[in-house]
Order: structure tokens, then C-alpha cells, then sequence
């Protein structure tokens, strides 16, 4: 199930204000998409497993790139995610 706030979040911060606001108050513009806790604590882990159910790929792609996270380590913990879990068992194992 995708997690229409995440993908709101993500989406928004292809905004360059977005961006500025999250690189000086990652907690407050979180609260702001009102992302569930357990959400934001796998934004914090820069756990793209969890993520991956939640969101769309492309979305999520453009966060872990603008996070810093390169390429070969996003695809790694893409394919490391495996097919078939849903968001439940991904984001609380």
C-alpha cells in the first residue's frame, strides 16, 4: 500500500524551497506531511527497503540521490528488498 504522505514529501522535495527547508529542519518538514513515526524513523535509517513499498521508485530514487546515497548502493538495497513483501512487513520486519 503506498503511503500517499511519503509520496507527497518525496515528491515536493524536487522543489529547491522544499529542499532548503528539509536541509535545515528535517523533523519539522516531516511533521508537516504528517509521516508516521515509524515512516520517518526509516527516512532517518535511510532504509530504502521499507521506502520501497510505501512510495514510487522514481520518487524514491530522486530522494536517495539528493540525500547522497549513490547509485550502486540504492540498486543493491533495491534488489536486496526482495519481491512480494508488503509495506507491513517491510517497514516492521
Amino acid at each position: 500500500m503506498r503511503d500517499y504522505w511519503l509520496s507527497r514529501f518525496f515528491f515536493e522535495m524536487q522543489q529547491p524551497a522544499v529542499r532548503e527547508r528539509y536541509a535545515a529542519d528535517p523533523q519539522g518538514v516531516m511533521d508537516g506531511y504528517r509521516i508516521k513515526p515509524e515512516v520517518q524513523t526509516a527516512i532517518r535509517a535511510n532504509d530504502v527497503g521499507a521506502l520501497s513499498a510505501l512510495t514510487n521508485p522514481y520518487l524514491l530514487r530522486f530522494y536517495f540521490g539528493y540525500v547522497g546515497m549513490p547509485e550502486a548502493e540504492f540498486l543493491s538495497r533495491i534488489r536486496a528488498t526482495g519481491p512480494g513483501k508488503t509495506a507491513a512487513e517491510v517497514v516492521h520486519g
